[in-house]
């Protein structure tokens, strides 16, 4: 067990509890930085299959990635509206418009927050919308259920099915999360890549947005039990990628 270093870009530095680098080896390797310099409808369904990890004082806390969004920077064109980076950089987002592979925590309604990960080169913004997660190993189901409040026998997408659920089971926050590195062994929150293939990866239009709501830029696992919305998705505006196909999308008129 080893004590972690404070590894975050902006605001307070997290200092990570002891945890098993062994344990967290068995997760898969980190991701490389420049699997995230690029834009994020590149990189989105690639994050697809891939473990988001957060080491504890309870435990490992895991998932596997199974739905994600995509949010483009005001250099593209058009911008997108629907992303926090719109209307440049600002004390909130800075965190986008810096080096790729951070976590950018914002909150909702006041008490629930939502975690991204920051995508392209510095300077420009971009980022991915976790929006659902499978649960991964047993170790550590009882202390999502808790953090959920739910019962410790409750169905895995009650857990992280949904971003903001995704934040109370694995009990990240903005204060103590925005800005850390998801990419140094430090870090108390990681993603890593365990050799999981997706294989078909289905695209609709984002949820939960007001505008450019018919951008094809949510991802996911075809009827995986955690994806978040409906449980049976209308095939109206969807398409699926196979290995090979993920490339820019060509909506932008």
């Amino acid at each position: 067990m080893e004590q972690g270093a404070k590894v975050k870009r902006g605001g307070a530095a997290a200092l990570t509890p002891p945890f098993d680098r062994k344990a967290l080896g068995k997760l898969g390797a980190l991701l490389p930085r420049a699997f995230f310099e690029a834009s994020p409808e590149r990189v989105a369904p690639r994050l697809l299959g891939k473990m988001l990890v957060h080491s504890t004082r309870a435990g490992l806390l895991a998932g596997r990635i199974v739905e994600v969004e995509a949010y483009l920077g005001p250099h593209n064109v058009p911008p997108d509206p629907a992303a926090h980076s719109h209307r440049g950089p600002t004390p909130r987002n800075r965190v986008l418009f810096g080096p790729a592979g951070h976590a950018y925590v914002y909150a909702i309604y006041g008490r629930y927050f939502c975690m991204n990960v920051s995508c392209e080169i510095e300077g420009h913004a971009g980022c991915v919308l976790l929006r659902a997660l499978e649960p991964v190993g047993t170790s550590g189901l009882a202390q999502m259920a808790r953090n959920r409040g739910v019962s410790p026998g409750a169905a895995a997408r009650e857990l992280t099915s949904g971003p903001s659920r995704i934040c109370q089971a694995l009990g990240l926050t903005r204060a103590s999360h925005n800005g850390l590195d998801l990419l140094d062994p430090d870090s108390p929150l990681q993603l890593r890549d365990d050799g999981f293939k997706a294989g078909k990866v289905l695209v609709t239009p984002r949820i939960g947005i007001k505008q450019a709501v018919d951008w094809p830029l949510r991802f996911a696992l075809p009827d995986h039990h955690c994806v978040s919305g409906p449980k049976a998705w209308s095939r109206t505006g969807q398409a699926e990628m196979t290995k090979g196909s993920v490339g820019r999308c060509n909506f932008i008129r």
